[in-house]
């Protein structure tokens, strides 16, 4: 970038600058590289400061926009770029902190301008600043196209192959967020784009061949959360006199230049949880970029297919034929990450997606004997519904429901007893099954979506999960019970008050302005569709597991009045008949019992009353099970989920507002 610069407002004056982007052409052996790639100031911490940075290079990118098609000078300063690269895995190993340095802060220019040649021109315009090389006019040769493809490549093999240490954070953080520029075009189309020169460099030719590679490196990644070196350790440590053989070099080389740029390491991002570790942060965001690709017309998403098919490392069995992009992995470590970063959106999307789609993975998670670990993260993005977005909400709750299609999860989340949940502010809950904990954190997300957003798809997917665990119900907490009944309640007064609106509707006069009237007899369709679930929830646990289930029984006992109006509701005479005949029988034998009993006398008749009762008399309805099912063109929903993500990320990019059009920057 430049001479003499120490601050960002220095940019647009930089001789160094205004020489690479302006009318002259740069030779790739000219001393200028050396010199441009010399430079130093404080790294942005902050969207506001990335903001600022882009604001001060952006006549310069304009400028290099505009002469580039003669100079050439961006395509010889990708060829040093690339010239260095091949040197780089020695230098880490020789220790070259002043090589390293300055080919990262050659790779940091190229993503400057990139992405603001992505924002500004067409693929097309685009592929002809990759194309320049010194030749006579017309006489543009075949591999000059294959720039921005060796590019691409050498960003892969970057990512893969050199070895993380303190001295080579920054640029393999600097090459992935160079790849999620590369991919960001979709963010300046409104549609989906189904064919880019995303689609023509990642899912075909040369780069084919690192797809495992680069999928396994993205995943270790995020399972490490390496943190970024202290500041300064990984280029040139000062010592207390001032210097050493190194310093001075680098000095030297740097004098009056800019010195050591520590993009994302230093400052106040550090503070922040999610960037306390930017690599493993801008790992999981590319890899997610990648699996949402779309499939190219004559291939599938080979990273898709990647996150597909890897197996756990003590998996000896033989991959499936054919899997070209197969890779093992540690399960374990794997999974304490996933544990670990669910508060971030992205994480919890990548937990939705190995979930969906690796039944290996899927396998491990349900034979795992610590599933709290996972399922209480989860739990607790749900309660905290107000403060998530409704994206994150979906994935949490899509999640359950696909744990919940499996009986063996359904039954020993039952089993594992917690102590002391302090999240859960309702009421103080002391001791616990992560089961009924569960179905109360799952209720009250329905509580909340009946009283606030009014989401019939979160509705079907909380009542589909609990119908799934219906079967298993065992050893209800009381209050977990009371609050079945509850919602139960919550929907039969709704049923009630829309069921006057809509008999009111009709005995009023007819409106005469053009407001319509409410559609009653929708909302009512609706209501009683929700009203059957919970009452098929309610007869599932009563059939086949009321003698684990005593407090259900008391719960339903002493709210008996409120199913008195659905018995011969023609919606529900057929599943109100088994709760109809627990009630009666069960309230015959209190009756026996006398008045004034205290809760234990009550529970104690309940245990006795399950003994006696014949399960023949329960009439036997079909299993309840819901299977989560992605819908058609998922792609719609999940890349402009996925690209939002990485535009709000603190990631080290920034990208104006004003020119997004993928989604809108108003919407959660």
């Amino acid at each position: 970038m430049g001479s003499n610069s120490s601050r960002v407002g220095d940019l647009p004056k930089n001789e160094y600058l205004a020489k690479l982007s302006g009318t002259e052409s740069v030779s790739e052996n000219d001393p200028f590289w050396n010199q441009l790639f010399s430079f130093s100031f404080p790294a942005p911490t902050s969207s506001i400061e990335l903001k600022l940075l882009e604001e001060a290079t952006i006549s310069v990118c304009k400028s290099l926009v505009e002469n580039n098609p003669r100079t050439g000078n961006f395509a010889a300063l990708v060829k040093v770029f690339l010239s260095r690269t091949k040197e780089l895995k020695l230098s880490a190993e020789c220790e070259n902190h002043i090589f390293i340095w300055q080919t990262h802060n050659a790779l940091f220019i190229i993503c400057c301008v990139l992405k603001v040649f992505i924002c500004e021109m067409t693929e097309e315009e685009l592929q002809v600043h990759f194309t320049y090389e010194e030749k006579s006019p017309g006489t543009y040769g075949s591999d000059s196209e294959d720039l921005l493809e060796e590019l691409v490549c050498c960003l892969m093999q970057l990512i893969t192959d050199i070895p993380l240490l303190d001295i080579t954070y920054e640029i393999s953080v600097e090459a992935i967020s160079t790849m999620v520029v590369f991919l960001s075009c979709q963010l300046f189309h409104k549609e989906v784009l189904r064919q880019s020169i995303s689609h023509k460099y990642l899912l075909q030719g040369r780069c084919l061949s690192y797809t495992s590679k680069l999928v396994k490196t993205l995943l270790y990644n995020f399972i490490r959360q390496e943190r970024p070196p202290p500041p300064g350790a990984h280029v040139f440590p000062q010592q207390s006199d001032g210097g050493g053989l190194l310093y001075g070099l680098a000095s030297g080389v740097a004098t009056g230049l800019w010195t050591v740029f520590t993009l994302g390491s230093a400052g106040s991002k550090q503070q922040n949880p999610e960037l306390s570790s930017p690599l493993a942060n801008q790992s999981l965001l590319l890899l997610l970029v990648l699996a949402n690709l779309t499939d190219a017309p004559d291939a599938p998403n080979p990273y898709r297919q990647a996150i597909m098919s890897f197996k756990n490392t003590q998996d000896s069995s033989p991959f499936p034929s054919p899997s070209p992009h197969a890779f093992q992995i540690n399960f374990n470590s794997l999974y304490t990450a996933l544990c670990e970063q669910q508060t971030s959106d992205q994480a919890t999307l990548l937990l939705y997606t190995l979930l969906h789609q690796n039944s290996n993975i899927r396998t491990y998670m349900l034979a795992r004997t610590d599933m709290e670990n996972l399922v209480l993260p989860i739990l607790e993005i749900l309660y905290h519904v107000e403060e998530r977005n409704s994206h994150h909400v979906y994935m949490a709750l899509i999640i359950l429901l696909i744990l919940t299609e499996d009986d063996g999860f359904n039954r020993s989340i039952h089993e594992v007893i917690l102590k002391n949940i302090t999240w859960y502010s309702e009421r103080v809950l002391t001791e616990i099954s992560l089961g009924s904990l569960l179905i109360l954190v799952v209720i009250r997300t329905i509580q909340y979506n009946m009283t606030r957003t009014r989401d019939k798809y979160l509705h079907t997917n909380c009542l589909a999960a609990l119908a799934n665990m219906s079967a298993q119900f065992r050893s209800l907490h009381q209050y977990a019970a009371q609050r079945i009944i509850s919602l139960f309640s919550l929907l039969s007064k709704k049923h009630n008050k829309v069921l006057e609106q809509a008999t009111q509707s009709l005995r009023g006069p007819l409106s005469s302005s053009d407001v319509p009237l409410p559609d009653y007899a929708q909302d009512l369709n609706v209501i009683e569709e929700v009203i059957r679930m919970m009452l098929e929830i309610i007869n599932s646990c009563l059939t086949n597991s009321l003698h684990h289930n005593p407090n259900l029984v008391y719960a339903l006992l002493y709210k008996r009045d409120l199913f008195e109006q659905f018995r011969t509701h023609p919606s529900f005479q057929d599943i109100m008949q088994n709760i109809d005949l627990v009630i009666t029988f069960f309230s015959s034998r209190l009756l026996q019992a006398g008045t004034e009993l205290s809760v234990e006398r009550v529970l104690e008749i309940i245990k006795q009353g399950i003994v006696a009762l014949p399960k023949d008399r329960l009439k036997k309805f079909p299993e309840l099970k819901f299977k989560y099912v992605e819908e058609e063109q998922p792609e719609e929903f999940f890349i402009p989920y996925v690209w939002s993500l990485v535009y709000s990320s603190a990631a080290g990019l920034y990208w104006n507002p004003q020119n997004i059009q993928l989604f809108t920057m108003d919407s959660d």
